[in-house]
């Protein structure tokens, strides 16, 4: 056993009354709860369904009002109704969700925990469930054994009460930002399906865009939580290194560059969810300091007079685009709005010890992966088995020395201590997500020369990086829109430990931006 411990319901019971309902976050009240024992025998409705975040149907379930058969009914119904369209969700165990909702019913235990009855999809990478196949988007894995155990971050979902019922896509061990692999082929945002729904946990905010489940399990060694919140409008908070757990298997992410959360329509959510999955894990050397109190309740408090630090320049030179650069100005004007201060910040790191770092770390990563793959199969990997990108990732990392490696480590060091310095002066530092607008699908595919793939991928993660090797927390939040109503997601990073900073000023602009109730044309 571990020592963690979900937060206790009861600590939120009285939330709902608070204003991000009056700004209409979340379309959900006592007139929605009073209707749900008459659609019952129907079945829920969908638009009832889609109205309602985790929270809402965590409170359902405990008041009685609903049952986490219908809530599964509704999420099976709803990915039967556009997951051919968008491809966000690759592998489904409905027999497994049901089978878990019989043992509970059979114990007693169906209304309990902090996420009773939620649907929950997870990624397919790197993350198992027992019994079933982790594919981390590769033909060379598709045929991988089932799983002896489930990782630790979602087995504590769903001791939490939360329902896993299938996996979300990912691109090629989540090597790009977007989501599209030879696997299992493109995934297409939930706003425009020509357009790509980010990555590496695309096929997590597609899902999430498109209604099919209020949150889902997401990743992000580079951006893959805040990169694909952005493009798909929806809340993506990377957490500090060690704040999630990422065993049972290995402890740590490439130097705690990659860490798990989730991706959601709503704060509250956000926080719901960190509240179930935090904490120290046996058998890991690192963790974060314990909490002072649950995230949910963070929500309720008053962020204060924040000292924001703006960041315009990506790492990668990479312009920022019209839309972009719009956003940031009214995001400012917000903030100034609600009482902030605002200052400039340009980060006095050094993009090649970044980015050199940060590639040696995953790089390595992914030569071990592939070489325990390879000593399973008896035979070595070829080219018929991996992407064009994913090989030349492959071939660089074997020039990679031992020396190499214990540079690249110190490189984080050195990034993360740079970054805590300029909290000695900030509170939080407000970024763009991305310097680019959501591209077409197929312009980040790995399967493509490394020279297009590298002209393209300039915009996608210039601001991201640094947080996964510093080891910060970052949240996307979708505070615009481009001229061509896709969404423009905005980032703000904290200290190391700062999520409740995060949380805090993340609720207030959901109450002064309200965003749950603009849907995707899906």
């Amino acid at each position: 056993m571990d020592n963690h411990e979900s937060a206790p319901l009861n600590s939120i019971t009285d939330w709902p009354r608070r204003s991000v309902l009056k700004a209409g976050a979340v379309a959900i009240g006592v007139g929605l709860l009073g209707r749900f024992a008459d659609a019952r025998a129907q079945g829920l409705a969908a638009s009832d369904y889609q109205s309602m975040d985790a929270w809402a149907m965590s409170q359902a379930i405990r008041s009685g009002e609903l049952s986490a058969e219908d809530l599964l009914a509704a999420a099976l119904s709803r990915y039967n109704e556009v997951n051919a369209r968008i491809n966000a969700v690759n592998m489904l165990h409905e027999d497994y969700a049901r089978t878990l909702l019989a043992q509970r019913r059979a114990a007693g235990s169906h209304d309990q925990g902090s996420l009773a009855g939620v649907p929950l999809l997870f990624k397919d990478l790197n993350t198992s469930l027992q019994g079933t196949i982790t594919s981390n988007g590769s033909r060379f894995f598709k045929d991988s054994p089932a799983a002896a155990r489930t990782s630790t971050l979602i087995a504590r979902y769903q001791q939490a009460g939360a329902v896993p019922f299938g996996k979300t896509t990912s691109p090629e061990f989540g090597l790009t930002t977007t989501t599209e692999s030879l696997a299992w082929g493109q995934t297409h945002n939930p706003w425009n399906l020509a357009m790509s729904a980010g990555g590496s946990s695309g096929g997590s905010a597609a899902a999430v865009a498109a209604g099919i489940v209020p949150v889902a399990h997401a990743t992000d060694g580079g951006g893959s939580i805040r990169i694909p919140a952005s493009y798909c409008g929806v809340v993506g908070l990377k957490p500090s290194r060690y704040r999630t757990p990422s065993g049972p298997l290995h402890f740590e992410g490439a130097f705690g560059a990659s860490v798990a959360n989730v991706v959601s329509r709503t704060v509250r959510d956000t926080a719901l969810f960190l509240d179930a999955g935090q904490g120290h894990e046996a058998g890991s050397a690192y963790w974060c300091p314990p909490l002072v109190r649950p995230y949910v309740e963070e929500l309720q408090r008053d962020p204060g007079k924040l000292r924001v630090a703006v960041v315009r320049q990506s790492l990668t030179g990479a312009p920022l685009e019209p839309a972009i650069a719009a956003t940031l100005e009214q995001t400012i004007k917000q903030l100034l709005a609600l009482g902030h201060e605002v200052d400039e910040l340009s980060l006095n790191v050094d993009p090649r010890q970044l980015f050199g770092a940060h590639g040696t770390a995953l790089g390595t990563a992914l030569r071990v992966q592939i070489h325990e793959r390879e000593q399973v199969l008896g035979r070595a990997v070829t080219a018929a088995d991996l992407e064009k990108i994913t090989l030349v990732n492959l071939e660089r990392s074997k020039g990679t020395s031992g020396a190499d490696l214990f540079r690249a480590r110190q490189a984080f060091e050195s990034v993360s201590a740079i970054m805590e310095r300029h909290f000695e002066r900030f509170d939080v530092i407000l970024s763009p997500v991305t310097g680019s607008l959501t591209p077409q699908l197929g312009l980040l595919s790995l399967d493509q020369p490394w020279d297009s793939y590298a002209h393209h991928a300039m915009g996608s993660a210039g601001f991201t990086v640094v947080a996964n090797v510093s080891g910060q927390p970052a949240i996307s939040l979708p505070l615009g829109q481009s001229d061509n109503g896709l969404p423009v997601g905005m980032m703000f990073t904290a200290q190391l430990g700062g999520e409740d900073v995060l949380l805090r000023l993340a609720s207030q602009l959901e109450q002064a931006h309200p965003w749950a109730a603009k849907r995707a044309s899906v």
